[in-house]
């Protein structure tokens, strides 16, 4: 992994990865291994983020959560907490209300312009929202196809196929691809 590189595991937590949960991902459990190897090459320079709903959730995100009740919980409710196989990594924990976790409280900890390495949950949501919103930023984005769970494989694919359409900014590679860098 490249040396400057930051690591950002999105959102792997319970909601999205129990097979039980409306938002669980079928795939989530084929990405543990390759994040974890991900997550040891990069050391230090590893955040998790996580999704919480907003306590008083404005504008579409009312509708939103009125649809999606179940999710609807306060932050420190057991569906938001990370799971127990990834709840080790990095030692800065970023948690927003938003799809998309590319922000104030991200750059704090990478910087305005990084290059960040994306894996995580769920492909077709978070991960297409952070990376669409960091590359326009100006960060570098490079996301890691085998270290993303999609709500499903054709919506994984989908989104994937989104993203390769913006290189330079965004590019796509495998958990080997990232490592050998």
């Amino acid at each position: 992994m490249h040396p400057d590189a930051w690591l950002v595991v999105i959102d792997p937590q319970r909601i999205f990865a129990d097979a039980a949960s409306q938002w669980g991902s079928p795939m989530f459990p084929d990405i543990v291994a390759p994040v974890r190897r991900l997550a040891a090459a990069a050391g230090e320079r590893t955040v998790v983020t996580r999704w919480v709903p907003a306590p008083d959730p404005q504008g579409s995100w009312a509708a939103y959560l009125e649809a999606w009740p179940f999710a609807n919980v306060p932050e420190g409710d057991p569906l938001l907490e990370v799971v127990p196989e990834l709840a080790d990594l990095g030692s800065e924990v970023v948690s927003l209300p938003t799809f998309g976790k590319w922000g104030y409280a991200l750059q704090a900890v990478t910087g305005p312009t990084p290059h960040l390495v994306l894996a995580g949950v769920s492909t077709d949501c978070c991960v297409v929202s952070t990376a669409l919103a960091a590359a326009d930023a100006g960060a570098t984005i490079t996301v890691v196809t085998d270290a993303c769970a999609g709500s499903t494989p054709e919506n994984h694919r989908a989104a994937m196929d989104v993203m390769a359409l913006y290189p330079p900014q965004i590019t796509l590679a495998t958990t080997d691809e990232v490592l050998a860098q």
